[in-house]
């Protein structure tokens, strides 16, 4: 990793220290700005690729590099929340007028977990990446965080930055979140399978999940350590990736496999939980809401679009779990997490505007240059009272938002846009992972004259 380390941006020397460099980043703004607007088009933000074509990644460090956006906003640890999402009682951390931007430098939670030891400096350094590759403000959160206690059996692992108060957004209106950029911050990242966890996770009273047997559980039962109660002898499993030219590589054997990088925030959301309590189970980091949060649909990279219900004054966006690649459906547990640099440009889009898909007014909606994506939860409305991880009622929710989008959004009678559904549009899955369960449309705009 020598090639990182002399790219890497110090920036973090000056008297002010870590936090006043931040805080005092956060108060001036950047001066550079991406064009705001004024207004909410129904229309998804167009980008091109976040990744050089080839050559080495440079170290984005806290602040460092460039900012595009209007505002920036960093993940200091007394800032950030760690495995929960902020609710609608939450203090903003800054503020925006809507039609403008923020670039957000966001944490991935690999690397500095308890069953990673909780030291990135110690776990990246395993790995050879030398310490001015390894970012400062990782380092701190997992020194220093000390907002809400950590339970690593309990809490959600996620680093959430925010949340950001939009001027004029009121509960009943949309906030539309384009993502202009999402650039790695490091040339490496992680995936992670857990015990307990996963797709072919063992289930909690020990037999195996329908459809597989015992022998086929990931990862493999005998390997399971979690009645030690010490998360460094759980037998998880992290499998560090390096960004090479532009992709992630994995060794195996004599081999390695080679993959393309598609960098998005798997957490954009606004708050949702009416929970006074930070640590309720409503306001886990895990399940994605009515509210978005771990949403993650890897369509909604750069040049997409979030539409989300508001449910607070001011909204409250929030991102985290930023990912630098994820198959559809996030097999293993995570994707291949790794620290992103985001921009994105926040607006207010009130009801009966037109300028946000109708069902996005109580439901989450997506969408890219090429497509709209219906979004379909199993259990919407948090982690409350059980879980429901019902795929079948994720598709349902699916279809019928891409059903009523089609019927008061293109005019289209119910019986036809049904059919058409089932002869052009595609149904994916989102992910199997976190608790509630997704599925996403697309319903491609060629289609449509």
């Amino acid at each position: 990793m020598d090639q990182f380390g002399s790219r890497a941006a110090e920036v973090l020397n000056s008297g002010l220290g870590r936090r006043g460099f931040m805080r005092a980043v956060m108060a001036v703004g950047t001066g550079v700005g991406v064009a705001g607007v004024t207004g909410c088009s129904h229309a998804a933000a167009q980008g091109s690729s976040s990744l050089p074509p080839s050559g080495p990644l440079p170290i984005l460090q806290p602040g460092a590099g460039t900012i595009t956006g209007d505002h920036y906003l960093g993940s200091d640890p007394a800032d950030v929340l760690w495995g929960y999402v902020p609710t609608v009682h939450s203090a903003p951390v800054t503020s925006m007028r809507s039609g403008e931007t923020v670039t957000i430098d966001a944490v991935s939670h690999e690397g500095i977990l308890e069953d990673q030891g909780r030291d990135p400096v110690e776990y990246f350094g395993g790995k050879g990446v030398e310490r001015s590759a390894i970012l400062d403000d990782a380092i701190a959160i997992a020194a220093e965080y000390s907002r809400t206690p950590r339970n690593f059996d309990k809490d959600g692992p996620h680093v959430v930055t925010g949340p950001v108060f939009v001027e004029g957004a009121q509960p009943g209106d949309v906030l539309k979140i384009e993502t202009l950029e999402a650039v790695p911050r490091v040339p490496y990242g992680v995936v992670s399978s857990r015990h307990g966890k996963g797709s072919l996770a063992v289930t909690a009273d020990g037999s195996a999940p329908a459809g597989i047997g015992l022998d086929e559980v990931m990862p493999p039962i005998g390997t399971d350590g979690r009645g030690t109660k010490d998360p460094m002898k759980y037998g998880n499993v992290s499998t560090f990736t390096a960004i090479e030219d532009g992709k992630g590589v994995m060794p195996f054997g004599a081999g390695k496999v080679r993959f393309p990088l598609r960098p998005f925030m798997g957490m954009m959301g606004v708050a949702f939980s009416t929970d006074t309590d930070p640590t309720a189970a409503s306001a886990n980091s895990i399940p994605p809401t009515l509210g978005g949060g771990n949403i993650d649909i890897r369509l909604l990279g750069q040049g997409s679009a979030l539409y989300l219900p508001v449910f607070a004054e001011g909204a409250l966006f929030y991102v985290g779990d930023p990912h630098m690649s994820m198959g559809d459906g996030e097999a293993a547990l995570t994707a291949m997490e790794g620290s992103l640099r985001g921009t994105f440009r926040l607006t207010v889009c009130k009801k009966g505007s037109g300028d946000a898909p109708s069902v996005a007014y109580s439901y989450p909606f997506g969408e890219t240059a090429e497509s709209w994506i219906p979004i379909g939860l199993s259990d919407p409305d948090g982690s409350v009272g059980g879980q429901n991880s019902d795929l079948n009622a994720a598709m349902r929710r699916a279809v019928v938002n891409a059903l009523d989008f089609l019927e008061h959004d293109k005019g289209m009678d119910r019986a036809t846009a049904y059919a058409y559904l089932s002869a052009a549009a595609d149904f994916t899955v989102s992910q199997v992972v976190d608790r509630t369960v997704g599925v996403h449309g697309q319903i491609f705009k060629e289609h449509f004259e």
